[in-house]
């Protein structure tokens, strides 16, 4: 059974003629016959009586209704294919990790937005693991995570590397490793840390480092969130291995401190374990990719994040803890991003 003779029977019965049906279709009269035969030798019953007018059989009368159906379904599902193509999609939904979602992503969302209104963007800060799954299972279009080869490597993955960033270390103003310029892992290691819950990227990436220096990490605590982190490390004990996109605001509070990982032992020579980074990588599917809304915002982050830093902000991400040494301008410009993001994030995640 073909739709085409679906729809021949459809025509024939509407018109009540072979020869109105071969018009309305574009076909000829013996098209049209030669359809409904081949359906009628598949159902293995009459559907027309063969008289002056095309009459339907008992049989073509309970077809008819359900052929009704299903082209009216062929038609809904063609016009929704083509409003996709189109652009028209009813929503675009994204994962991201967290420390993206709350200071890198905001301009993006709102540049989108302004240019595709009638989309309605689905924004949803989770783990980098979590985040591929949900790609994967279809429930979200495009994922923004830490790289994973192990889970971003496949065919139908499309994957583009967005930047490299070092790990730093969150301390609380007055902790023992605050003192330090840049933290020896040799002290490093000595102290408990609050760590991502199973499932982010950040904790698999510490425990291997700590596997590969043969030291014991002291998770004592997870949480999921930076207001935790911070939260945690502003009690003075824990201390935390974070990206340095997660620690913005933290660079900001007095009670804070941030360090960076220093490259070198005591004796000059390159340090056990130095180097630590990570890679954040932007994740789809290539059929999606080929979406106009899906594209467009590939496009977007592809050329906004990370944010072009000027040369006072890229020195300022280089002096480690920068506490009350900046002015108040940067502060104040500080404070108007983090209440852009946190409108733009609040309007957009479910």
């Amino acid at each position: 059974m073909r739709l085409e003779q679906l729809q021949a029977f459809l025509a024939i019965a509407e018109s009540g003629s072979f020869q109105q049906a071969a018009r309305k279709c574009g076909v000829t009269q013996s098209t049209i016959s030669r359809q409904i035969q081949a359906l009628e030798a598949d159902l293995e019953v009459q559907l027309f009586h063969r008289t002056a007018q095309a009459k339907l059989t008992l049989a073509g009368e309970r077809l008819l209704p359900r052929a009704r159906k299903i082209c009216q379904e062929w038609r809904y599902v063609t016009e929704e294919l083509a409003d996709l193509m189109a652009g028209k999609q009813p929503e675009l939904c994204v994962a991201a990790i967290h420390s993206l979602c709350a200071h890198y992503l905001p301009p993006v969302l709102q540049k989108f937005c302004h240019n595709y209104p009638d989309v309605q963007l689905r924004v949803t800060a989770l783990g980098s693991d979590r985040a591929l799954k949900v790609l994967k299972d279809g429930l979200v279009d495009l994922a923004i995570v830490m790289n994973n080869r192990f889970l971003t490597t496949s065919p139908e993955m499309v994957t583009e590397v967005l930047y490299d960033e070092p790990i730093e270390v969150l301390v609380g103003a007055n902790h023992p490793l605050a003192q330090y310029e840049q933290i020896p892992w040799l002290e490093l290691i000595r102290y408990p840390q609050v760590v991502f819950k199973d499932g982010y990227g950040m904790q698999r990436l510490v425990q291997e480092r700590f596997d590969r220096l043969g030291a014991t990490l002291q998770a004592v605590l997870e949480v999921n969130t930076l207001d935790a982190f911070r939260g945690v490390a502003r009690q003075g004990e824990l201390i935390a291995l974070l990206p340095q996109s997660a620690l913005v605001e933290s660079r900001l509070d007095p009670t804070l401190a941030v360090r960076p990982i220093a490259n070198t032992d005591s004796n000059g020579s390159l340090a056990p374990g130095s180097s630590l980074s990570r890679q954040v990588v932007m994740v789809t599917s290539q059929d999606r990719l080929n979406i106009p809304p899906i594209q467009y915002f590939w496009q977007l982050v592809r050329e906004l994040v990370p944010p072009k830093l000027s040369v006072e902000e890229e020195t300022w991400g280089n002096e480690g803890d920068k506490g009350d040494k900046g002015d108040k301008g940067d502060k104040e410009a500080e404070g108007q991003r983090g209440r852009a993001a946190e409108q733009v994030i609040l309007a957009t995640s479910h």
